[in-house]
């Protein structure tokens, strides 16, 4: 074919038949230029997508304590006297359920996300160990960006994703979000931002320091820490 030449060689079959309509007012679709292609042996090999950082699937797992396993999910939270919303970003701890660390902004990406686990890594003095938690996601955007696979890797911890449409697996984090919602935001119109701000921050502060769990012996997950510390309390398992 005459019209593979020069720069019009680095085309594939797709922007070929471009070329082949416009330049030469051929009247081709690109399956007919993909099979001729491949009969004169010059059809172009697929670009394979390069994945730098393999996807893992969230396993089954049982959590006999705090720091194995975080779940982090990310809750829109609207602000009438504003008409727009703000974002939470929240990180929960399977086993104490305490909310590790936390994002609130009227942005959210995936430096956002890597912060919050530095942040959490160092609140729980974990940088000195080398047992860290796996990280647990779904598939937002902020948790398959560049900037957050770059930085769970740089702290040397494991993530995995839920697969879509299973919030089951992200269960602890999902009911954290849920119980801020029925308890604070549903009847809730916030002029602005620093007044959602404030209600949102002292939810957060109330779940982890005082309220009481049921799954953790009545206690709030602050008291719980502390008890299966000084061995006042009995350790269990929890399935994920």
């Amino acid at each position: 074919m005459e019209a593979i030449s020069k720069e019009e060689s680095s085309y594939g079959y797709r922007k070929l038949s471009i070329y082949l309509r416009r330049h030469h007012h051929l009247v081709v679709n690109k399956k007919k230029v993909y099979r001729l292609c491949a009969e004169l042996y010059i059809l172009k090999p697929q670009r394979r997508k390069r994945i730098q950082h393999p996807r893992r699937l969230a396993n089954n797992r049982e959590i006999s304590g705090s720091n194995q396993l975080w779940e982090m999910d990310i809750k829109y939270v609207y602000i009438t006297g504003e008409h727009r919303f703000f974002f939470l970003m929240s990180m929960i701890d399977v086993y104490d359920r305490a909310i590790v660390d936390y994002h609130i902004g009227p942005s959210c990406e995936g430096q956002h996300a890597a912060q919050i686990l530095q942040r959490a890594l160092w609140k729980r003095q974990l940088f000195e160990n080398d047992s860290r938690p796996v990280i647990r996601t779904d598939n937002g955007p902020q948790c398959i960006s560049h900037a957050f696979e770059e930085g769970y890797e740089r702290l040397g911890v494991t993530h995995e994703r839920i697969p879509p449409k299973t919030p089951n697996k992200n269960a602890h984090i999902e009911s954290f979000h849920s119980q801020l919602e029925s308890d604070r935001l549903s009847a809730a119109e916030f002029e602005n931002y620093q007044a959602a701000y404030a209600v949102v921050t002292e939810y957060i502060s109330l779940y982890t320091q005082r309220r009481i769990h049921g799954s953790l012996y009545d206690l709030a997950p602050e008291q719980f820490i502390r008890a299966i510390a000084n061995h006042e309390g009995n350790p269990f398992v929890v399935k994920v």
